[in-house]
């Protein structure tokens, strides 16, 4: 009985890192595909979270918890919470960080800016 418990928890431990493992939300939501704008942020710091990037334009917007995710923090340098990352298929294009005090300066208007001049030089 007790080996048949132990396995049980075993395969269940095996199976959840798997698929833990697996897990990619930006590869998920394919980041690597089209314009795209990640907010990368914390739990611990979400009271700064980017209100408005659900209201940018012409472009699929997600956001990161990198303390969830850390081989994402690593894989796109973050250093500092907010980051916004304007990806165009994969590739970073831009880049805004916050201030010392863990809020973004860059508004709305510069996002969509930067994801308004991506699209214009597709032209």
């Amino acid at each position: 009985m007790k080996i048949s418990i132990y396995l049980s928890l075993l395969l269940i431990s095996l199976f959840a890192a798997k698929s833990i493992a697996e897990y990619s939300p930006l590869e998920e939501k394919g980041f690597d595909v089209g314009l795209c704008v990640v907010e990368f942020n914390a739990s611990f710091n979400e009271k700064n979270s980017v209100e408005w990037i659900d209201e940018l334009t012409d472009c699929d917007v997600n956001r990161v918890d990198i303390s969830l995710y850390p081989d994402l923090q690593k894989k796109y340098k973050i250093v500092v919470v907010p980051t916004i990352i304007v990806l165009n298929d994969g590739e970073e294009k831009d880049r805004f960080q916050a201030n010392i005090m863990m809020t973004l300066e860059a508004t709305k208007d510069d996002i969509q800016e930067a994801v308004d001049e991506i699209l214009m030089s597709s032209f």
